[in-house]
């Protein structure tokens, strides 16, 4: 497991946009998948968006498909979610996770480590 730090939440209007962060250390990302999932309040953690290691693959939530984009660097310890055009229902605690698999994945099954999330509001 290694640990992670999110960062760039904040509180936004509908229609506004914003782009978080996920940093780590030993380059976690360049060896495996990683993923952002958010978790409302009185809901359960649920996928957002997905990449592969080599960074080729992508996977996205319906909800969220054509309104954010998950990338990473290089170096294989950061990653990012840009997120445009948010609505109120992407209010959320956003997590970012590394997979224990290369390929994108929706199932917070093939996670093992986690951030402590970065809180996104979204107002309208």
């Amino acid at each position: 497991q290694v640990q992670l730090v999110e960062s760039g939440g904040g509180a936004v209007q509908a229609g506004g946009s914003l782009r978080l962060s996920c940093e780590t250390s030993e380059r976690p990302f360049s060896r495996y998948a990683m993923g952002w999932f958010r978790q409302a309040p009185g809901k359960e953690r649920e996928f957002v968006a997905s990449i592969s290691r080599s960074g080729a693959g992508t996977f996205y939530a319906n909800s969220v498909k054509g309104r954010f984009t998950i990338s990473k660097d290089n170096t294989g310890n950061t990653a990012w979610l840009q997120m445009n055009s948010l609505k109120r229902e992407d209010t959320a605690l956003y997590y970012c996770g590394v997979a224990i698999l290369e390929t994108p994945t929706a199932n917070p099954v093939f996670y093992n480590s986690w951030g402590q999330g970065t809180q996104v509001t979204v107002s309208s």
